[in-house]
């Protein structure tokens, strides 16, 4: 009976143990993450990508492996097409071949692939699987393909989109400067057809100035007709006429009375 107790006892010590084991294998086993795109359409002749990501919580060694594979559609029936130990190893055979490229970084955690000169008969069911022990991941997910004909609804929609981003607001910047140069045009000739006008102080004070100016041109005139009248034998007198850069008009007389020259002074 003593026996027995004791082996009992050591049982039960070993449980803790045992249930910190199981715990820390679980945790081992859902730590590495990797997550794919389920679905992913591409078109015919133009390169697609097939998004990888994972994390980890080891660091990335050399036993780290990264494995593709293809499944057709409505067949069970898998094909490896990629696989990655430390470098990159497409496959070399098959409908696959020399098509697949590494466009990942294991170190940023990134296993994606890229798939060239894409055709209808690529579609099918994707399979993505990392492993970088201790750490593994037992639900490895999937993505399917869907490659097309790009139609020429998409072309169009690919025209109108770039029209949108490049042609529109070029037309828009040009259309505002014709209009902006229009309105320009438009008051210079309605300008020239209906004449400057002058305000009624710029009217007042070219009045004022031709009047100012006649008189002077007069009075010039009275004083050189009175020199000659009184002097004999004097030549006649040389009346000039000139705009002054002030005062507008002055007039100057040069009278030649033996030795004597006069100049009218200018007001």
């Amino acid at each position: 009976m003593q026996q027995s107790g004791a082996a009992g006892g050591h049982g039960c010590a070993l449980c803790p143990l045992l249930g910190v084991l199981f715990f820390q294998g679980i945790y081992i086993v859902l730590s590495l993450e990797i997550k794919a795109d389920a679905h992913v359409r591409g078109y015919v002749g133009e390169n697609i990508k097939l998004k990888c990501t994972f994390k980890s919580t080891s660091s990335v060694t050399d036993k780290l492996t990264i494995d593709w594979t293809y499944r057709p559609p409505s067949s069970s029936r898998t094909e490896s097409i990629f696989h990655y130990q430390s470098f990159q190893y497409p496959t070399t055979a098959g409908t696959f071949r020399d098509r697949i490229s590494w466009v990942g970084d294991v170190y940023k955690g990134d296993a994606s692939i890229s798939i060239s000169n894409p055709t209808i008969k690529d579609n099918g069911t994707f399979s993505c699987a990392v492993k970088n022990p201790p750490d593994v991941h037992h639900n490895i997910p999937v993505t399917e393909l869907t490659v097309t004909e790009r139609g020429f609804g998409t072309m169009l929609s690919s025209v109108a989109l770039l029209s949108i981003l490049v042609f529109i607001p070029s037309a828009v910047v040009v259309v505002l400067l014709l209009v902006r140069m229009g309105r320009k045009s438009a008051g210079l000739k309605k300008r020239s057809r209906s004449g400057y006008k002058k305000s009624s102080i710029e009217v007042s004070d070219d009045t004022d100035q031709e009047e100012e100016n006649d008189c002077m041109a007069k009075l010039c005139v009275r004083c050189a007709e009175c020199l000659v009248q009184e002097g004999d034998g004097i030549e006649q007198p040389l009346l000039t006429h000139r705009e002054h850069p002030e005062r507008g008009v002055s007039c100057a007389a040069n009278i030649t009375l033996g030795d004597l020259d006069w100049l009218d002074p200018k007001p």
